[in-house]
């Protein structure tokens, strides 16, 4: 048996390691400490000094909770598109075999592989050349481009992991196709639907090069703080709203994560 000494990371390893984290994460830390600042035009570090009024603030201001109320539709409504097409997607793919399978797999993510300006740029093409006004629906239809993808790299998975003589018995035993969806093959893939929806809505929340070309005069939470970098009025408030947005898109990262620790089946599945 190997010591626990010969398991341990080597020193430059393990100070690289830390270094890599203190840099992803230390600027998420000074986003809350700047949401406490007394400063309301610039931010000085130390900050000069801590208070708790820029909640109250940010809660009464009329336009934070538009833009937010407007994000977490747009992302509830691009998950649940995600969820049934991706799943449909990720059963055909996984389940046959045909001419032109593979050129298929490509296409279908595709968006998430592609920079999202490019995504972008072509959806605003393809919405003018239709004549189709940008809406809160064109919003929905650009976010559900990625988030498909995201439930298709997770469910896609668990479909392959999953053996398809469960299927053929539950047909023999005289299931039909939604007794033996709802009984045997969904239990097997929910985790993984879970976690890709859960994904995918944080995704589409915190959303900006996409939405920025679909949708129009509107905004979502992520282009009103957009806005308020380049034109600041209270600074602090935008820290507030970025707070809770670490917060909103922390849980179901964290919950996918869980959900599917044990596998593969959220390979390929960040953006």
């Amino acid at each position: 048996m190997r010591s626990d000494k010969h398991n341990r990371a080597p020193f430059p390893l393990t100070l690289a390691a830390t270094g890599g984290l203190l840099f992803l994460h230390l600027p998420l830390l000074l986003i809350f400490a700047y949401a406490f600042t007394t400063e309301d035009k610039s931010f000085q570090w130390p900050p000069p000094g801590f208070t708790t009024r820029w909640l109250a603030v940010t809660w009464a201001r009329p336009d934070v909770w538009q833009a937010l109320t407007l994000s977490l539709q747009v992302a509830s409504i691009a998950t649940a598109f995600a969820l049934v097409l991706g799943t449909l997607c990720a059963a055909a793919l996984s389940r046959a075999r045909f001419f032109g399978q593979e050129a298929i797999t490509l296409l279908v993510i595709l968006p998430i592989a592609l920079p999202g300006i490019v995504t972008g740029i072509a959806l605003r093409s393809a919405f003018g050349m239709m004549n189709i006004p940008f809406s809160f629906w064109t919003i929905v239809l650009g976010h559900a481009t990625f988030c498909i993808v995201v439930v298709y790299n997770n469910a896609v998975a668990r479909f392959r992991r999953m053996s398809p003589s469960l299927v053929e018995a539950s047909y023999d035993l005289g299931a039909n196709g939604f007794q033996t969806f709802r009984h045997v093959i969904l239990p097997n893939i929910g985790t993984a639907l879970l976690a890709g929806g859960m994904l995918a809505f944080a995704l589409s929340f915190d959303e900006v090069i996409v939405t920025t070309f679909t949708a129009g005069q509107q905004q979502t939470l992520p282009i009103w703080m957009l806005e308020e970098l380049i034109r600041p009025h209270e600074r602090p408030v935008t820290n507030v709203v970025a707070m809770a947005v670490v917060l909103v898109t922390l849980i179901p990262i964290l919950g996918a994560y869980y959900l599917t620790r044990d596998g593969a089946e959220t390979a390929g599945s960040g953006k």
